[in-house]
């Protein structure tokens, strides 16, 4: 049987530490007349319900965390640190450095507001959720992502196994040295999309970009449309099937590009011989 705490209010530092199998409900973490911080720290088997945080460091070393309507406030930074088996679900979290490597983590119907947020995680699940941040996952493997709206950029830099579905990507410099990455139906805008990245395959998705898609190792396009994209797949091994037009192509190294109409095609100041065959008119 669980412990429960409710309608309390907290500010000193450890307020919480080291309590197990509770549920703390309507509680408040506020810095008051003291400077604490860390109030949940090597906390398992816990669970808050309508609370909120404005301490530092709020939630390092849990295993076993759930947060139901919680807001993690902005003077609550680095919120998430080295915990495992966490749950957020409808909640905010508006404080920088949001999540650090954490394991197995699962993100519903929540908003994230929060510069370098899940860096050095493994095995995220998001689902219909909001996330504004700049460097996001980075260095983070075994994702999964559903209905994300995403804004920022330098997101998704090397990350590694991630599957995307259904959601919309405003983000510049996005999926860097990324490997092994699967996005479908989605809308991803933003300049520089996915350079040197390896085994990106983007499906029924609309790619807004400039210059998107260079230097990367077997990259796949299925039935992609690419508005105002020019020079794309530069120095890229691209097998690619583009519905419409594309701006332009340049020297694209190996492969096969079928698309509606380009704009152009550049080969031009080549430093290496690009031997991808292009194919116009077909799509």
């Amino acid at each position: 049987m669980k412990n429960v705490i409710e309608n309390q209010t907290y500010s000193k530092e450890r307020s919480l530490y080291n309590i197990s199998n509770t549920s703390i409900i309507n509680c408040s973490f506020l810095p008051l007349n003291d400077d604490g911080e860390s109030p949940l720290k090597e906390c398992e088997n816990i669970e808050v319900i309508n609370s909120n945080f404005s301490l530092r460091y709020a939630l390092w070393h849990d295993d076993g965390l759930t947060l139901n309507n919680v807001v993690l406030n902005e003077p609550c930074r680095a919120p998430l640190w080295y915990s495992k088996n966490i749950t957020m679900n409808k909640s905010s979290l508006l404080g920088v450095k949001g999540f650090r490597e954490c394991d197995k983590i699962s993100i519903n119907f929540s908003k994230l507001i929060s510069p370098e947020v899940f860096w050095r995680c493994d095995r995220i699940n998001v689902n219909s959720s909001e996330i504004t941040s700049e460097y996001g996952f980075f260095l983070s493997k075994n994702i999964q992502i559903d209905s994300l709206t995403f804004k920022g950029k330098y997101s998704f830099q090397y990350v590694e196994n991630m599957n995307i579905r259904g959601s919309n990507f405003d983000t510049k410099d996005a999926f860097w040295h990324s490997k092994n990455v699967t996005i479908e139906n989605s809308i991803i805008k933003g300049e520089y999309l996915g350079w040197y990245s390896e085994g990106l395959t983007l499906i029924n998705c609309a790619i807004i970009s400039h210059q998107p898609l260079c230097y990367c190792k077997n990259l796949k396009l299925v039935n992609c449309k690419m508005k105002e994209c020019d020079l794309a797949f530069e120095y890229s091994e691209v097998d690619a099937s583009i519905i419409g037009s594309i701006g332009s192509i340049k020297n694209p190294k190996s492969g096969r590009i079928v698309v509606g109409s380009v704009g152009q095609i550049v080969k031009e100041d080549d430093k290496y011989v690009g031997n991808a065959e292009i194919i116009v008119g077909k799509r």
